[in-house]
């Protein structure tokens, strides 16, 4: 008895049809918000990857800064709450704590939320991923939660076009920013974008004006300009200080700020960083764990 043609057919369609389920890619995964408050984008997945141990200080050991700390803040506090804030840009010299200021307020923010609200995520997005923006925002604004987006040591380099992307982020195009997304940056360029670029589009363009504003009009689009600068003698000794007394350093004062002083001077400058940088070679040297309690 011959087989059913109609038959023959369907059971070589379901064959051909389990053969292309397994040589297909697998779903890609999704992102559980509820797993941490920190969050690494990574474009090639197209996934926000937890992070179960951020890498932070806490802010009352972050010195020198305080105006724009407080600024940053209570920006921060604002949007948490549900209120009008501003994209931020922090801007200036090396090491003094831009990137550090942005995670330890993140932190500062969560531990002193009320029982019941929500935690407020911060997500960082790297340099070359910008122009993955629109994926990522897709993401977040239809997740529950606010999140602070943060881009660190953000700049654009010659015949980099990849800052119009960002420009029309920022803004959000039609629809405009999610309101539950806050765009924050850290870089040591004002303005994002090398100087002689912006010169030399000042020189050779037709209405160098206009072309001038283009390449500025980046900058404008954060609300808020936090300018960071180098810090003085005292507010070097304050920043070790308050790293000596956190971590319980035993070593006399005199001896502290002739070894801190002298570290200084080998570096030729004087940072945030370069204090922490003194502060681990102190502890080793003392046979002492930086450790927090």
């Amino acid at each position: 008895m011959s087989e059913n043609p109609i038959d023959v057919l369907n059971a070589k369609l379901d064959l051909l049809i389990e053969a292309v389920s397994r040589i297909a890619p697998p779903p890609p995964p999704s992102t559980d918000l509820d797993s941490a408050d920190c969050f690494i984008w990574s474009a090639e997945k197209d996934l926000l990857e937890p992070v179960v141990r951020v890498n932070r200080v806490d802010i009352g050991l972050i010195k020198g800064v305080d105006r724009v700390r407080d600024i940053l803040f209570d920006n921060t506090e604002r949007f948490a709450t549900g209120l009008p804030a501003n994209n931020v840009l922090l801007w200036g010299a090396r090491g003094m704590g831009k990137s550090s200021l942005v995670k330890a307020v993140h932190a500062r923010i969560n531990n002193s939320r009320a029982i019941d609200a929500l935690p407020l995520k911060l997500v960082e997005i790297h340099r070359e991923d910008i122009d993955t923006l629109p994926s990522l925002m897709t993401i977040l604004k239809a997740a529950p939660f606010r999140f602070v987006l943060f881009c660190d040591d953000l700049s654009f380099d010659h015949d980099d076009t990849s800052y119009k992307s960002l420009k029309a982020a920022l803004e959000g195009g039609v629809e405009g920013r999610p309101e539950n997304v806050i765009f924050y940056a850290t870089s040591n360029r004002r303005h994002l974008l090398p100087r002689d670029m912006i010169e030399n589009e000042r020189s050779t363009a037709i209405n160098p004006s206009e072309a001038v504003e283009e390449k500025v009009s980046l900058s404008d689009r954060f609300g808020l300009w936090l300018g960071f600068h180098k810090c003085s003698q005292d507010e070097y000794l304050e920043m070790i200080d308050g790293y000596v007394r956190h971590y319980r350093l035993e070593i006399e004062t005199d001896r502290l700020r002739a070894e801190a002083l002298e570290w200084a001077t080998t570096r030729g400058s004087r940072s945030g960083r370069v204090a922490w940088q003194f502060v681990q070679d102190l502890a080793g040297r003392l046979r002492k764990p930086l450790q927090d309690d």
